[in-house]
């Protein structure tokens, strides 16, 4: 499928991670206008920066911004700070991907520390609480928007040692539920996938015994996201996309 996102401004939070790494090029292949990837490692926007600096060697769309910005989206203040920014350079954001994320699994309930409950608890809802509530007032004055949050199959159905993650995504899901009910009067779609364990690298090594071939690849997902941003997706509100692959 191809989309147009030639006059669109995307912000991709935690796009110098696997998943987000997958979409920005993605995006590149579409003429977005504006590419804004967020990020906490420096070494992590080094290696994309390096490898979209690779990409455009071959005949890929050379007219795309593509900008970085630092922030920790667990903190209101940083947020706020980092979407004024990107408004007051682009006047707008037309689709903002939320690929924020973290697991601790493995540990029972009476194992878990209070530590690693308010982690999980942070990174994977409070984020999208505080990314949402800053961008969809510029959405609002525009009425326009995409917003798409990357939330769990394990936000349906737990299969236990992973209390804290289970309950953040099960948290998301239900955040966009409500919060698209605020804004499906000013043109904004706000969802949600559920992607079951992802091909990356890094799962890869911690889990080198599994049956890679049932994890979800992580261009087949990317499209998902793509079709979730474009206007095609436009009848498609408050839902939560299943994306389970053979698991």
């Amino acid at each position: 499928m191809k989309y147009d996102f030639s006059d669109k401004v995307i912000v991709i939070t935690g796009g110098t991670g696997a998943l987000g790494r997958v979409l920005t090029k993605s995006f590149l292949n579409y003429n977005s206008k504006t590419i804004v990837v967020t990020y906490r490692s420096e070494k992590e926007m080094l290696e994309l920066k390096t490898e979209l600096g690779n990409l455009f060697e071959r005949p890929l769309n050379m007219s795309t911004t593509i900008e970085f910005t630092k922030v920790d989206v667990t903190r209101d203040d940083e947020t706020k700070r980092s979407i004024s920014n990107i408004v007051e350079r682009h006047g707008q954001i037309h689709a903002l991907i939320n690929v924020v994320g973290s697991y601790i699994g493995g540990k029972s309930v009476t194992q878990l520390d209070e530590s690693e409950w308010d982690k999980m608890i942070s990174i994977n809802l409070k984020s999208a609480f505080l990314i949402s509530k800053h961008v969809i007032p510029v959405m609002v004055a525009n009425n326009y928007g995409k917003l798409v949050h990357v939330a769990s199959k394990t936000g349906l159905v737990s299969n236990g040692y992973d209390s804290a993650y289970a309950a953040s995504k099960a948290g998301l899901i239900r955040f966009v539920e409500s919060a698209y009910q605020e804004v499906k009067k000013s043109n904004i779609n706000i969802n949600c996938i559920l992607p079951t364990i992802l091909d990356t690298e890094s799962n890869r090594k911690d889990m080198p015994n599994a049956d890679f071939s049932k994890w979800i690849k992580l261009e087949d997902l990317s499209k998902v996201i793509l079709f979730l941003s474009s206007d095609n997706s436009k009848i498609i509100n408050g839902a939560a996309i299943p994306a389970y692959g053979l698991l």
